[in-house]
């Protein structure tokens, strides 16, 4: 074979390890409180903002922290760096993505679920199966 046809299926062989090894470390799973504590990994959880627990923004830190409740009824503390979401209050829905550093669930990021969007479901349907 030519030099110029190693070397390009060399190069095409490289991409196609970057592409499968990039889409690999994107992937997160969904887990539950437990589930998440127990595997050390970043994930995303689904749940709601425990009500009855007042979240605390402090803005030295510029850190976030409320308690959440996930699909399966477990509770943690939650600490994400960086504002409350705008519509925090009135979401149905919190998913947090982050993971378990002692006793507390680390999220870097968390995103809240519009509540019209979901108006006349949500009673419905619980959790994941919004996402169905």
């Amino acid at each position: 074979m030519k030099l110029k046809y190693i070397i390009g299926i060399a190069v095409a062989a490289a991409f196609v390890v970057i592409a499968v090894m990039s889409f690999d470390s994107n992937k997160i799973e969904y887990a539950d409180f437990p589930k998440a504590k127990e595997s050390g990994k970043v994930v995303q959880v689904i749940g709601s903002w425990d009500k009855t627990e007042n979240y605390h923004y402090d803005s030295d830190k510029n850190e976030f922290v409320f308690k959440m409740i996930d699909e399966q009824g477990n509770s943690s503390k939650v600490v994400c760096q960086g504002a409350k979401p705008n519509n925090f209050d009135v979401a149905p829905m919190v998913v947090i993505k982050g993971k378990f550093e002692g006793e507390r669930f680390h999220a870097h990021e968390v995103l809240t679920k519009c509540p019209s969007k979901y108006e006349g479901q949500f009673d419905e349907l619980k959790g994941a199966q919004l996402y169905n």
